[in-house]
């Protein structure tokens, strides 16, 4: 029997029991489940949703204690850090309970019929239906919010779709345990028990992805191995849309002005953007443009050097980073600005650096230069004016953030900077830093290749749940074979937009 181990990145120790991978008999179970759970679970009341949703969160909160120290030991990551997650793991949850409670995004849009207009005017009905088991790939960097019950999940089960999760080898134990959590409530709840469902191990996740009983999917991940799980997305015999959120360089501007007026506190708040969570989310700060003669680089380097070496997630993690670091410190256009102390040699470490080059060294040779290395690092580039500037941005592919440092009154190019900046990104930022990201009913977290697989979608706030649904329409068909939502006296009295006027409902 193959297993799944935890280890300590602190010191490379193994961690928990290891857990066992899903066996071909198990994976099939688990498929041919969600799959009968699809129908009734897609169409159960909004009330049913929200209660499941919030029972889950409820069951996270109330395990927080117990969850975190195996998380922590499997991560390196901090007992603060971790308990927040929680915590807004369990938000997520709620939020979503609270936009299937409001049912707007099902867009129910009715035109009645009408026998005397030319052509005679058929009774039409369309609104946003489930698309069935969903298949969600559990990220490394956020053991909580990204993973067994994070975002994914969580919109995809308001959507009225099961989930078949494929937990992240990084830490098998505390996705056990999360999982074993879910499916308790699923069995409060009185759902079916194939509203949620969990495999281990790599080959078992593609198996399933190419399983015709999956419809969609959802990853978190390395563009190397978001590239690969879409191709074989795209291959099935029925191709299935599949939601990657991939490699992000996040770049940010800071004008002349900004540097003069508060060059120091920009770079204090760049350097803790850049190292938080040991440079480990996606939407870290990699690029970061600079006026010539900027005047940054003491408070840059001593921000730098303030900062200790800390864990990397993995060890396989940590050494794709020192070889990607390598390359580019071997560039002829490239030198170290700083870096901070040595980490230690056992377990998973990284140090914090800085690398420098210019604005038209980028545009030369971009595709080195405009990179993700996923880690506490980051490439400051430097550029002579507003052409300069401009050319090197064209030249960086599509992120999830943009930032822009500027002060009232700049004289500087922001008008066009920032409109290169929105062509490139799924959420501008002005003065301040991407490393947030809000949970919210307006929050945007993706964008163009290679920082999503469909720009036109979000993996974080409530507009979420749209990946997980399809428009069907129905005409003139008869009241009692109708969907329930979609009959005449609104049963669950859903916002509607009738014969050309939106209906809220009080």
């Amino acid at each position: 029997m193959t297993t799944v181990q935890g280890i300590d990145p602190r010191t490379g120790e193994s961690v928990g029991e290891p857990l066992a991978e899903t066996t071909s008999d198990e994976v099939e179970r688990l498929l041919a489940a969600a799959h009968d759970a699809a129908g009734s679970y897609g169409a159960s009341r909004q009330q049913v949703r929200a209660g499941f949703l919030r029972a889950l969160a409820d069951a996270l909160d109330e395990a927080t204690a117990r969850l975190v120290p195996i998380a922590q030991a499997e991560s390196g990551l901090p007992e603060a850090r971790l308990t927040g997650e929680v915590a807004r793991t369990s938000g997520q949850l709620r939020l979503f309970a609270e936009v299937v409670l409001d049912g707007a995004y099902l867009e129910v849009i009715v035109d009645s019929g009408d026998a005397s207009a030319t052509p005679p005017q058929s009774d039409l009905r369309r609104w946003l239906e489930p698309l069935g088991a969903v298949l969600v790939y559990a990220a490394s960097n956020f053991p909580f919010a990204f993973s067994v019950l994070g975002g994914d999940t969580a919109s995809a089960l308001a959507a009225g779709c099961p989930v078949l999760l494929k937990a992240h080898p990084s830490h098998p134990a505390t996705s056990a345990a999360v999982a074993e959590l879910a499916n308790e409530v699923v069995v409060r709840q009185g759902l079916p028990a194939g509203v949620f469902g969990m495999i281990v191990g790599d080959d078992q996740g593609v198996r399933a992805l190419r399983d015709e009983r999956i419809t969609a999917a959802g990853f978190t991940g390395s563009t190397t191995g978001g590239r690969f799980l879409a191709g074989v997305a795209a291959d099935r015999p029925r191709p299935i849309p599949f939601f990657g959120e991939l490699g992000s360089i996040n770049p940010a501007v800071v004008t002349a002005a900004a540097a003069a007026a508060r060059g120091a506190e920009i770079a204090r708040g760049f350097v803790a953007s850049m190292t938080l969570g040991t440079g480990q989310f996606c939407t870290k700060p990699g690029l970061l443009f600079l006026p010539t003669g900027h005047g940054m680089d003491d408070a840059l380097v001593g921000a730098l050097t303030e900062t200790a070496p800390a864990p990397m997630l993995n060890a396989r993690i940590r050494d794709q980073l020192a070889s990607g670091l390598d390359g580019l410190a071997a560039h002829a256009d490239v030198t170290i600005v700083a870096e901070a102390s040595a980490a230690p040699s056992g377990g998973a470490w990284a140090t914090p650096r800085l690398f420098r080059t210019s604005a038209r060294a980028l545009a030369a040779d971009a595709v080195p230069l405009t990179k993700e290395y996923f880690g506490p690092n980051a490439l400051l580039v430097e550029y002579d004016g507003e052409r300069d500037l401009l050319a090197a941005l064209r030249c960086v592919e599509g992120t999830l953030t943009a930032t822009a440092h500027v002060e009232d009154g700049d004289t500087g190019p922001v008008t066009a900077v920032l409109d290169v900046l929105r062509q490139r990104a799924g959420r501008v930022i002005v003065n301040g830093w991407p490393t947030g990201v809000a949970v919210t009913w307006s929050m945007q977290h993706g964008g163009p290749w290679p920082a999503t697989t469909d720009a036109a979608h979000t993996s974080v706030g409530a507009t979420a749940i749209d990946r997980w649904l399809r428009p069907v329409c129905y005409q003139d068909v008869p009241e009692r074979w109708l969907p329930e939502a979609l009959r005449e006296d609104n049963p669950w009295q859903l916002p509607r937009r009738v014969n050309g006027r939106m209906q809220t409902v009080r």
